[in-house]
C-alpha cells in the first residue's frame, strides 16, 4: 500500500501512530510541563494546542488546572485524545478544524503549536496564514510557543535511512532535500508481517531567520528563538527551533 498525501491522511496516522507517538513521547511532554521556563503559565490560562494530535500536551495541559482546548484535522487523533482526556479524568474541549481556518478571536491566552507541526500546507502563503491564525485567536498579551526542527538542526541531522523498530513492527526512513533546502520530502515505509505500507511526506522546513520574519509578518511584536525548552540559546548547542511570540496590545 502506497500513500502520498501524508498529513492529510487519517489512515497515515492511524497506521504510523506507534512511531510518531511513542509512549517516550507522552512523558517528555509531562516533564516539559513541569522544567520548562518557556511552558510555564499562570493557571487557568486559556490554552489552545493547535495541531493537537493524540492529546500529548492537552491532557497533561489540563490537569495542570489549564482550560485547554484542542484543535486538529484528523479524527482519528482526536478520538485518541478524547480517550485518554476520559482515561485521565481531564477536561479538554476539541475541535475538528483545519489550522488555516478555525476562528477564535482574542479567546485565549497561549497558543500552543509543538513537535514539528507547522509547515504541512503545499502553498507557503497557507503556512504564513496559519500564523495569523494563531495571532488572530490570541488576547492582548498573548504568547504563542512554536516548536519545530528548525533547518540549522535538519541539516547536521540528516542521514542515511533511519530504522526504528516497535515490538515486531519495522519502520525505514529516508529523508531527502528539496528545492535548495526550502522543503523536505521524507519516504517512510512500514512493515507488519507480510503487510508493507509506504507514505511520501512533503512539508517546508524554516530557519531561526524565516521563521521569526514570518511571524512579524503575521503581526507579532516580541518574537525570540530558542535552543531548546530550557531557554538556551540557538547557537551551535540547539535542540530544537522554540520560538515564543507575543500579541502585544
Amino acid at each position: 500500500m502506497t500513500r502520498t498525501d501524508g498529513f492529510q491522511d487519517d489512515d497515515f496516522w492511524t497506521e504510523f501512530h506507534d512511531f510518531l507517538f511513542p509512549e517516550q513521547r507522552y512523558e517528555q511532554a509531562e516533564d516539559l510541563l513541569d522544567s520548562s521556563p518557556l511552558l510555564s503559565f499562570p493557571r487557568g490560562s486559556r490554552v489552545l494546542d493547535l495541531c493537537c494530535g493524540p492529546g500529548v500536551f492537552t491532557v497533561p495541559l489540563a490537569r495542570l488546572g489549564h482550560d485547554v482546548t484542542g484543535v486538529d484535522l484528523s479524527p482519528a487523533m482526536l478520538e485518541r485524545a478524547r480517550k485518554k482526556s476520559a482515561d485521565a479524568d481531564a477536561h479538554v474541549t476539541y475541535v475538528r478544524a483545519d489550522a488555516r481556518e478555525y476562528e477564535a478571536p482574542g479567546a485565549f491566552d497561549v497558543v500552543l503549536n509543538m513537535f514539528t507541526s507547522f509547515g504541512y500546507f503545499e502553498e507557503p502563503a497557507d503556512n504564513a496564514r496559519v500564523l495569523r491564525t494563531m495571532y488572530t485567536c490570541l488576547a492582548p498579551g498573548g504568547t504563542l510557543v512554536l516548536d519545530l526542527a528548525g533547518k540549522e538542526l535538519l541539516a547536521r541531522r540528516i542521514t542515511p535511512p533511519k530504522v526504528v523498530r516497535r515490538g515486531d513492527d519495522l519502520m525505514v526512513q529516508t529523508d531527502t532535500v528539496l528545492d535548495d533546502w526550502a522543503r523536505l520530502r521524507s519516504d517512510r515505509v512500514l512493515v507488519r508481517g507480510e503487510r508493507v505500507t509506504r507514505t511520501t511526506l512533503v512539508w517546508f522546513v524554516y530557519s531561526a531567520v524565516e521563521l521569526r520574519r514570518m511571524t512579524r509578518e503575521a503581526g507579532f511584536g516580541r518574537v525570540e528563538v530558542f535552543g531548546g525548552f530550557d531557554g538556551r540559546p540557538y547557537d551551535e548547542n540547539a535542540e530544537r527551533l522554540v520560538l515564543r511570540a507575543v500579541r502585544e496590545a
